[in-house]
């Protein structure tokens, strides 16, 4: 019946991790029942998969720390192009960054702190430090998001202390199956998908291959953006125990769209000398305006199960990445003439390789009547790249009240100067943990010790890391009959610090502490599920203006300090067989509490008090409207402020968005398998803004309206 997909996938899921020991996620042959394999609405994740938060087959429902997880259902229904798209309605993330103009990065923090990077599959998208260069994976070729609250070093080495993003690829199925797709809408959209698996014969091999062309006009007036990506991947079967997985992922940008913000003038303030900037104004030159990006992620993961308790995992990737930008930035206001924006040319080519590999061996230890499920884990990685830098002074200013975007001859520029940073950093982990279950109490902890080593090099400065570091997590979680399991638990991570103090002595990684305590529950027919979690984390060690310093003196110490504390509650429900509910609300207090530049007791930019959403999706199925599914979503982002300083704010803002898809089998029997879908971001078409300072703010992405056919067979 079509109107429990929904609800099946879901309690099947969550029936399924439960299901399976700890120790034996590999044995996917057998943790899988007929029921789950032969249902067209049930994706299985692979043998290689593992949970993001543990690494291993405990359900988020059982780990002791937040999990917010992002099915491949909810992303279609939304229509999410981008993997920040994605996380718009997930507590404790703030997306808006960089408004709705830049596209080439998944920018977002959560619970305050800002997110480096992303990890597909568990490894990291690797991203050259200090430059524009990372790979961003496009939402045709994801599963779903796995999105884990506070530090998690203890299983991936460097990271922030808010969190982090793991996204879950498509992988091979053995039933046939073939998504076919082709959509228009806003800014000239063109786009065709395809998606395709199954069993290669009666061989032992099943294969997915994903594929895209996209185009359309950027937000911004005379901006295109452009995307071409192929992903291919193949599970070979060895033996009753060995399957091994080949995967490939190709991206070329050749048009990646806007890499620049606009004046907080004109935009959050009104414009004294003219009007204010709509959301298309461009402030560039289009003689003097590249963006485009390309790389190659190829790997390859080994699961074997030793015997009927140990089964050990390798996951390794290799990356090849490339960038060239030409772009035009603005400094500030002519003093002689408010009217004229001053700015400057530059262009950036970057290329990186990197490597990195994780293995991993988990198994049971029966001690003393009490089953430990262990995790031992050994990871490696390694990124090389440069960055050539060439700055051009000489760029006529822009008028902002007439602009003029053709002033430049591209021809006729000259570099003031021309700088190549070279790059190289290495990280080393080892790492442990046991989860244990005492009747119904969960136990987990591990511990990890990290070896960080990184050069950045160029000309004019020369930064070395040679750093180590242990994390470690402890946290355990009680399951009552009633649904509900409280849980607590204390995690840490670190970030390398480059530099010494004015005595030489090399700066320590900054370290993050969370403490993290909740209740999480599930109603016995699984129908509500809810999250409710305080936490306050403490990130140590950050630089900040030695107390010493005589004028002139830029040294710096570390004894910087952030705090960040909050509550935030998710949950869901499936009120009836139509209709299913979801709602978010995050409250954050985020300060400086220790500074030596005047920042103390400051809030840090882009971090809103309050955020909230709720999305509702609404199924038919009888009468007129029989095959149809509404889905709509508000979100709400609390004011922030507009600069480090807190010298004012920016204003909060509501939005709506909107999905409907239909059937199409529902009109004619011939076309089973098609179905039709309309997707609407900001329906209101607000206006809203993101600033990193009173000079560089990002107006929000306007309306826009997506419909695409869908053929499945």
């Amino acid at each position: 019946m079509q109107q429990l997909h929904s609800r099946s996938v879901i309690a099947l899921s969550i029936a399924a991790a439960l299901a399976v020991p700890a120790t034996a996620v590999a044995n996917n042959e057998s943790a899988q029942s007929d029921d789950v394999t032969t249902m067209d609405t049930i994706t299985v994740l692979g043998q290689a998969y593992r949970n993001t938060a543990t690494k291993t087959a405990l359900a988020p429902e059982e780990t002791p720390q937040s999990i917010s997880t992002i099915d491949n259902e909810t992303l279609e229904m939304r229509g999410v192009n981008s993997v920040t798209e994605a996380m718009r309605y997930v507590p404790g993330v703030n997306t808006e960054l960089r408004g709705g103009t830049v596209k080439l990065y998944d920018t977002f923090n959560i619970r305050g702190f800002d997110v480096q990077n992303s990890y597909y599959d568990g490894l990291a998208l690797q991203n050259l430090t200090g430059w524009n260069l990372q790979p961003q994976i496009d939402p045709i070729a994801i599963e779903q998001i796995e999105v884990f609250k506070g530090p998690t070093s203890v299983l991936y080495g460097a990271m922030s202390p808010g969190g982090m993003v793991n996204i879950i690829a498509k992988t091979p199925q053995k039933e046939r199956n073939t998504d076919v797709s082709v959509a228009t809408g806003s800014h000239n959209l063109k786009e065709a998908t395809l998606d395709t698996t199954g069993q290669i014969g009666d061989s032992n091999f099943a294969y997915r291959l994903v594929a895209k062309a996209s185009e359309r006009d950027s937000q911004i007036n005379g901006v295109n953006e452009t995307r071409y990506l192929i992903a291919p991947s193949l599970d070979w079967y060895a033996s009753e125990d060995t399957m091994v997985n080949f995967n490939l992922y190709y991206q070329r940008d050749p048009e990646a769209g806007m890499n620049a913000a606009v004046p907080g003038i004109g935009t959050l303030y009104n414009n004294p000398t003219g009007v204010n900037f709509d959301p298309n104004t461009f402030l560039g030159d289009h003689n003097w305006n590249e963006l485009e990006r390309e790389f190659l992620l190829a790997g390859y993961k080994i699961n074997h199960n030793i015997n009927d308790s140990w089964t050990f995992l390798q996951n390794a990737r290799y990356m090849d990445a490339s960038l060239y930008q030409k772009n035009v930035a603005h400094t500030a206001y002519n003093a002689n003439n408010p009217e004229i924006l001053d700015r400057y040319a530059y262009t950036t080519d970057e290329s990186s390789k990197g490597f990195i590999i994780d293995n991993q061996l988990t198994g049971a230890v029966d001690i003393a009547g009490v089953e430990h499920n262990l995790l031992f884990g050994v990871d490696y990685q390694k990124l090389k790249g440069d960055s050539r830098f060439l700055y051009y002074a000489n760029v006529p200013g822009i008028n902002v009240n007439n602009p003029d975007n053709n002033q430049i001859n591209s021809g006729e520029m000259v570099a003031d100067s021309d700088e190549t940073t070279d790059i190289e950093s290495e990280q080393l982990g080892l790492y442990f943990q046991d989860q244990v279950r005492l009747d119904r109490l969960v136990l987990i902890g591990g511990g990890r010790f990290d070896q960080f080593k990184s050069e950045v090099a160029s000309p004019s400065s020369q930064e070395k890391i040679d750093q180590t570091n242990f994390s470690y997590r402890l946290g355990a979680l009680y399951e009552f009959d009633n649904g509900l399991s409280p849980f607590m638990s204390y995690a840490t991570s670190f970030e390398p610090v480059a530099g010494v103090d004015r005595n030489g002595k090399a700066f320590e990684p900054s370290e993050g502490k969370q403490w993290e305590a909740g209740v999480k529950y599930m109603s016995a027919d699984m129908s509500k599920t809810a999250t409710l979690a305080a936490f306050h984390i403490v990130k140590e060690n950050a630089l900040t203006a030695d107390p010493t310093n005589q004028p002139g003196e830029t040294w710096q110490v570390q004894t910087g300090e952030t705090t960040s504390k909050g509550i935030e509650f998710e949950g869901q429900w499936f009120a009836t067989e139509s209709l299913d509910v979801a709602v978010n609300y995050t409250y954050l207090d985020m300060e400086i509490t220790k500074d030596n530049s005047g920042l103390e007791g400051k809030t840090p930019i882009r971090t809103p008090k309050h955020s909230a959403s709720a999305w509702a999706n609404y199924n038919v199925y009888n009468g007129m409207l029989s095959g149809m599914t509404f889905g709509t979503g508000v979100r709400y982002i609390g004011e922030t402020h507009v600069d480090a300083a807190n010298t004012d704010k920016v204003p909060d803002y509501t939005l709506v968005d909107l999905a409907v898809k239909y059937d199409l089998s529902e009109v004619s029997p011939s076309m089973s398998g098609m179905s039709a879908s309309v997707t609407a971001t900001n329906l209101f078409d607000k206006e809203y803004y993101t600033c990193y300072d009173k000079m560089n703010c990002w107006i929000g992405a306007e309306q826009t309206v997506e419909a695409k056919i869908n053929f499945n067979f």
